[in-house]
């Protein structure tokens, strides 16, 4: 199941482009928008989002419709696009150790604001309940690889890093790179799915 982000629907061009990189890597994705983005395409009306509980409690209603069809035996995972990632992370720092989430997958993770490297956003990490695979370019403003590495981010065991040389936020490569935009964001989703599949 992926989230979206803060600015962009759950149909934006990036989310497209991820689902249809999984399922060529044999992950089927399911996504849904949280409720400050329904209004959005109802009124067309930008609007911050909502805090973090009224997101939390949005992420586990549409995990337990989606768990309520899924296919018996299958492996659900978690994770979302920056702040969807981080909702997601929340969900399994919080969530029961009978959970039928098997792990989170997060599609560039906001480590701080923008220039505000002193407002980290990886208390929680302490508390994940199941793995977590943070997928981020080196050079993402939301944590760039130098300063996330200096960082603990907790036990071995339940969160892991890889980064995709060059990419921002959105996973967009420098311009002198062989890798086009595209690429960049199937290599996130072949890290995605090696993790997701290994599992199995």
């Amino acid at each position: 199941m992926l989230a979206h982000g803060a600015g962009a629907p759950a149909d934006s061009a990036f989310m497209e482009k991820l689902a249809s990189a999984l399922s060529e890597e044999g992950v089927a994705t399911v996504r849904f928008e949280f409720a400050y983005m329904k209004k959005r395409r109802q009124d067309g009306r930008k609007r911050p989002p909502d805090r973090q509980p009224v997101l939390l409690d949005h992420f586990r209603e549409a995990i337990s419709a989606c768990l309520a069809e899924t296919v018996e035996g299958g492996r659900f995972f978690i994770g979302g696009k920056s702040m969807g990632g981080r909702m997601a992370s929340h969900v399994v720092a919080q969530m029961g150790t009978q959970s039928a989430i098997c792990g989170a997958v997060c599609f560039g993770y906001p480590f701080h604001p923008p220039g505000k490297p002193e407002r980290w956003r990886t208390s929680h990490f302490q508390d994940l309940q199941r793995p977590v695979k943070i997928i981020q370019g080196t050079r993402d403003p939301f944590g760039k690889k130098q300063e996330v590495e200096a960082q603990r981010l907790g036990s071995a065991d339940n969160v892991c890093v890889s980064w995709l040389d060059g990419g921002d936020h959105d996973y967009r490569p420098l311009a002198r790179q062989p890798e086009t935009h595209d690429e960049m964001i199937s290599q996130a989703a072949s890290v995605a799915a090696a993790f997701i599949h290994q599992w199995e």
